[in-house]
């Protein structure tokens, strides 16, 4: 079976990293990816995806990009049932990450960080790749 997601568009807040219970970090977050077609007044749509990163992925991500800023994606969608609040069972739709690339280009990322950053999180991710979920 297959399932696997790339997608780029533009952080819509600054990812910030957390640890679940058992200390593993993770980082959710939402990326805005404009629609390569435009609606029957000429205006292109935007989808508002969430996201989660794991482990080297959340580090990586948390460390180097903020709000605004253009990034490319790979991971897989996943599914979760959950009961809100109010008792209503809700299914929760998301992208679980395994890579994340720098997608401005050079001069328009903050801070102009370099490309090391990069290579960092590619190395340090060549560990177990399990996910804990």
């Amino acid at each position: 079976m297959l399932n696997k997601v790339i997608i780029m568009g533009r952080l819509t807040a600054d990812p910030e990293i957390r640890q679940t219970q058992n200390g593993t970090d993770m980082v959710s977050f939402c990326v805005a990816v404009e629609r390569n077609f435009s609606d029957t007044n000429g205006q292109k749509q935007t989808d508002f995806i969430h996201c989660a990163a794991w482990k080297a992925a959340a580090q990586f991500i948390s460390k180097y990009f903020s709000k605004g800023q253009m990034i490319a994606l790979e991971g897989s969608i996943q599914t979760r049932n959950y009961e809100d609040k109010n008792g209503s069972r809700r299914t929760a739709v998301e992208v679980a990450v395994s890579a994340a690339y720098f997608a401005d280009s050079k001069g328009s990322a903050p801070d102009n960080r370099p490309l090391q950053a990069q290579r960092e999180f590619s190395e340090g991710a060549s560990g177990s790749g399990d996910l804990p979920f």
